[in-house]
């Protein structure tokens, strides 16, 4: 325990306190996002956060005690990568990339992108700026020769319509923030038991990422959001990721405040030690993203 020190200030994070939570040597922070104003927005990006550096990401692992990340391209620059594998780059082992693509690309550009880390493409339905729902099976064909998988954020309502299309995707699947379902939504809408489904048949995986996004209160706090995270670590506890969706593109601009990362950090301590027991944390932050991406084994102590 050592929620009581103090860190220094982390830019686009509210708060000084390190987590109560000591995390495990290997904890992967499964979605962080980079901005960097020297390289454009696409055309109609509806985010365009201030600039947010490796550096700046560096301040927060110290506080927050992870060492792995997995970079994603943001809506903001559509299939321009560059900004995302600069710093996965500037991140070197200890980071994997997913990038966003419109399945145009040459095979050497793909070989490319995986020599350097990236391990999955994004489908950015929500606030995208380029792709569309059509891309579904296209890009799953395209991208599994490689053996990357599919990271889709899309609002439950499409969600829900594409489920025969997803159980016969030759990739993994990983939604992320909470598969875009609100707490009120869990149990009554069909997009929240097809997640439940594609999880316990092995076909998909979850990111418990923004939860301040989908709550009603926008608030990682937000008791509403405990049965909606025991109901994925419950049906799949080996298919359970997390990501602090640092640096809160959506609270920079606006839509709801900014989250305090340490606080998300115990929350999912909390979520994983009730549905799952001491063990549930090692899982989520270290064993599942291993097996995803595909990060080497932890050095022997």
């Amino acid at each position: 325990m050592h929620r009581d020190s103090l860190a220094a200030p982390v830019r686009f994070s509210t708060g000084i306190a390190r987590p109560r939570t000591r995390l495990p040597a290997g904890a992967c922070d499964c979605h962080v996002h980079v901005y960097d104003s020297s390289f454009p927005a696409a055309a109609g990006a509806r985010l365009l956060p201030p600039d947010a550096s490796v550096h700046d990401y560096r301040a927060l692992q110290k506080r927050i005690g992870t060492t792995r990340t997995v970079l994603v391209t943001p809506s903001t620059y559509g299939t321009d990568n560059r900004c995302m594998l600069e710093a996965l780059a500037s991140l070197g082992s200890d980071a994997r990339g997913v990038a966003v693509i419109d399945g145009s690309e040459s095979d050497a550009e793909l070989q490319r992108l995986h020599a350097v880390g990236v391990r999955g493409v994004r489908l950015n339905l929500s606030l995208g700026v380029s792709g569309s729902v059509d891309l579904l099976r296209p890009l799953a064909h395209r991208i599994a020769p490689l053996g990357w998988h599919l990271q889709l954020l899309m609002a439950p309502d499409m969600l829900a319509m594409q489920g025969e299309v997803l159980r016969h995707l030759p990739v993994p699947v990983v939604f992320d923030h909470f598969g875009r379902i609100a707490p009120a939504l869990a149990g009554r809408h069909p997009a929240h038991a097809l997640l439940l489904d594609l999880l316990q048949a092995g076909r998909a995986w979850i990111k418990l990422s923004g939860g301040y996004i989908v709550s009603e209160h926008h608030a990682v706090d937000d008791p509403a959001l405990d049965a909606l995270a025991a109901g994925y670590l419950c049906a799949a506890p080996q298919r359970v990721l997390w990501g602090s969706d640092w640096p809160h593109a959506t609270a920079s601009s606006g839509m709801q405040p900014m989250p305090d990362d340490a606080r998300q950090i115990d929350r999912l301590a909390d979520w994983a030690h009730q549905n799952g027991g001491p063990s549930a944390l090692q899982r989520v932050l270290v064993d599942n993203p291993a097996a995803l991406y595909g990060f080497a084994p932890l050095a022997s102590s």
